[in-house]
């Protein structure tokens, strides 16, 4: 057996490793190893939970208020005992995160092959988003093997001159998360948002948390929010709140005199997913939303300039509006009232996965590692 460790250190990357883990666990010839740098401990830990995955090895590395070089510094010094002792023969990241880039690097200094999860997305400008854009250039450029979403995701790296033979297309693993958890039963936590399964009226999902949204976008978009409240009594929006006290100062102001605006503390995931279930339309900023969104026929408003993830916007699930008061209010008017550019953004096909992206990872694991083969691509169907 094959060691393979997966490092990871915030929910997003929770989710989407969640259903990789899952499936070496399965696996004849590669066994997983799990390890969590605790970047995000709550949030994490509720994933684990959901998914039923117990990291074999925590480096908690999570402090309040602690800076990126600080956090850089603490899994830089934290993991390489660990690697010495367990002696993996390739270790997994997932996306964007600190945990990535440092880890890949650590990894890199030890001579082991480094696979990247979630490879080749860029926005394009290494500033934006921050410090994400970066964090993933740079695990790009020691990875051995590159797990690429999407063609458009390969291409990006095949235009920096990455190894062909060294990128699999193979879906994204969120999609593979959110089928097993759109199936099963949750009770949801917030009685008002229980309430809001049971009664008539539209639901309105939003979510804002990047650091490039701080100060005038945030209240931007406090005002669009409150605008639409105060114009359509009838339609409740649901804003799980980010634990970031800037962003609670900026917006919570003004979204409290409304009672048809369900301010709440942040859902776990598989509150979260069936939240989007319920939503007729997702104002967001996340880009695992932008993903998700499009499985569960959600038509999604992006809260930024640009995106790292265009196929939505190809393929016309998604739209970028950035943070304008008028122009979110103008798009999210027209797809509440307009059943014609509902259906048009509800429809598209998912250009990100068909849920079985784990399996076509494993197996390009396998591969790298000279005990299995790979399997055909992923393709979005149109």
């Amino acid at each position: 057996m094959k060691k393979v460790m997966i490092i990871y250190g915030t929910r997003p990357e929770a989710v989407k490793v969640a259903p990789l883990i899952k499936a070496l666990q399965s696996s004849e010839v590669l066994e997983p190893v799990v390890v969590s740098t605790g970047q995000h401990r709550e949030m994490l830990d509720q994933v684990n939970a959901w998914f039923g995955i117990t990291p074999d090895l925590d480096l908690k590395v999570f402090q309040h208020g602690a800076t990126l070089s600080e956090l850089s510094a603490r899994i830089l010094t934290g993991l390489p005992p660990i690697l010495d002792e367990v002696r993996p023969d390739a270790v997994v990241v997932q996306g964007d995160t600190t945990t990535v880039a440092i880890a890949a690097i650590a990894c890199f200094y030890h001579g082991i092959p480094v696979v990247h999860l979630e490879a080749g997305l860029r926005s394009g400008n290494i500033h934006s988003p921050f410090p994400e854009e970066a964090n993933r250039k740079l695990a790009g450029q020691v990875a051995a093997l590159h797990l690429a979403p999407t063609t458009t995701s390969r291409d990006n790296l095949l235009r920096e001159a990455v190894d062909p033979a060294s990128i699999a297309v193979v879906g994204n693993t969120v999609i593979d998360a959110l089928h097993w958890t759109a199936q099963q039963e949750v009770a949801f936590s917030d009685d008002r948002i229980a309430h809001l399964a049971e009664q008539e009226g539209d639901v309105v999902l939003l979510t804002s948390h990047r650091r490039e949204n701080l100060g005038d976008p945030m209240r931007r978009i406090g005002q669009a929010i409150a605008q639409l409240a105060d114009e359509r009594p009838g339609t409740s929006f649901v804003f799980p709140v980010h634990k970031n006290p800037k962003i609670r100062a900026e917006i919570l102001p003004i979204l409290h005199p409304y009672p048809n605006v369900i301010v709440c503390e942040p859902l776990d995931y598989a509150e979260f997913v069936h939240v989007q279930k319920l939503a007729k339309v997702i104002l967001t900023d996340s880009g695992g939303v932008q993903e998700e969104a499009p499985s569960l026929g959600k038509p999604v408003l992006v809260l930024r300039e640009n995106t790292e993830r265009p196929e939505a916007v190809d393929a016309g699930t998604v739209r970028l509006i950035g943070t304008d008061t008028t122009a979110i209010v103008e798009a999210t008017s027209k797809l509440l009232d307009d059943p014609e550019a509902h259906r048009r953004m509800s429809q598209a096909v998912n250009p990100y996965g068909d849920g079985r992206a784990a399996e076509r990872s494993v197996a390009a694991i396998a591969e790298l590692l000279g005990v299995g083969a790979r399997l055909p691509e992923f393709v979005p169907h149109h």
